[in-house]
């Protein structure tokens, strides 16, 4: 499985950028997969930014981009989206998409932790001018 983000850039404070993974590799099916994106700024830490169930029922964002993000997913086209609104300074950073793998339509606070996901992409770079 590889995954490959892309739509990072240069942009200004309150502006907007969409993100996209797009996965594929061999009997792959994004479908399979609780999908997360997550954020890494200079530093040791990543962090969690939303993650969505197989399905796309369900949706789960950090309180600091709630209501600023929304993330989503077309399953047709093995592709998972991040449309980010209203973007601060803080927003900057290295931003990843991530695959869990499981069996059924998972809900709960496995989505929240980086070691609970099984694939990773290498990252886009978003950057916010003040």
């Amino acid at each position: 499985v590889q995954l490959q983000a892309s739509g990072g850039g240069l942009v200004q404070a309150g502006g907007s950028l969409r993100l996209s993974c797009t996965l594929s590799g061999r009997y792959s099916s994004l479908s399979s997969y609780t999908m997360g994106w997550f954020r890494q700024a200079p530093g040791p830490e990543r962090e969690f930014v939303g993650a969505i169930s197989r399905s796309g029922a369900t949706t789960y964002y950090a309180d600091s981009v709630k209501g600023r993000f929304t993330i989503s997913r077309d399953n047709s086209k093995n592709t998972l989206y991040l449309q980010m609104n209203t973007l601060k300074p803080e927003d900057t950073a290295v931003y990843s998409c991530a695959a869990k793998r499981d069996a059924s339509d998972y809900r709960g606070s496995d989505v929240y932790s980086t070691e609970k996901y099984d694939y990773w992409g290498q990252g886009t770079l978003v950057t916010v001018s003040s």
